[in-house]
C-alpha cells in the first residue's frame, strides 16, 4: 500500500510550512479519528498570490486562477493536519471539504472553483480523498483572498 507521504513524492508536490493563525485560532486540531483543519487561505511563502473578487472581468480574478488557488489552500490544509496529528502518512481520508469563495454577484462557478482543492485531494489520497463538500459564495474573506478552504480528515 503506498503512503500519502509517498504518492506526494509521486505527483512531485512538497507540503507547504503550516501558515501561521492571523488571528486567535490553530490551524488544525484533532478530535477522536479526526482533524479539523481552520480555514486554509492560499497563501505561498507568507504571501497571497492573488485577493480580490472572483468573477469574469477587468480587475477581477479569474475561475481559472482561483481553481489554482483552492488547489494551494487544500495542499495548506494537508499540512496543517498532518502537523497537528504527527505527519502526513497518520492521515487516511478526507471526509468533508468545505470551500468559500469571494466572488462578484452574478458569478456562479463556485463549484468549479472549489474543485480545485478537492482535485488535488483525490490526487493525493486516491478513492480515501472522495469527500462530502459544499461550495459557497461570500461577499469578502479575510485579508481579500479569493477562495479558503476548510478540510475534515480522518487519521489513524
Amino acid at each position: 500500500m503506498t503512503t500519502i507521504s509517498e504518492r506526494l513524492a509521486a505527483l512531485g508536490i512538497q507540503l507547504p510550512d503550516v501558515v501561521p493563525p492571523v488571528a486567535a485560532y490553530i490551524p488544525a486540531k484533532a478530535h477522536g479519528d479526526l482533524v479539523f483543519t481552520a480555514g486554509q487561505l492560499p497563501m505561498v511563502s507568507g504571501a497571497l498570490p492573488a485577493m480580490g473578487k472572483v468573477g469574469d472581468g477587468h480587475g477581477l480574478v479569474p475561475a481559472s486562477d482561483a481553481n489554482a488557488l483552492a488547489r494551494q489552500c487544500a495542499l495548506n490544509a494537508i499540512a496543517a493536519a498532518a502537523a497537528a496529528v504527527g505527519g502526513v502518512d497518520r492521515l487516511t481520508g478526507v471526509v468533508k471539504v468545505t470551500g468559500f469563495v469571494a466572488s462578484v454577484a452574478d458569478f456562479t462557478g463556485q463549484p468549479g472553483v472549489v474543485n480545485g482543492a478537492s482535485e488535488l485531494l483525490a490526487e493525493v489520497f486516491g478513492e480515501a480523498g472522495v469527500h462530502a463538500r459544499s461550495a459557497v459564495g461570500v461577499p469578502v474573506l479575510p485579508l481579500d483572498s479569493p477562495v479558503e478552504v476548510e478540510v475534515v480528515f480522518s487519521y489513524a
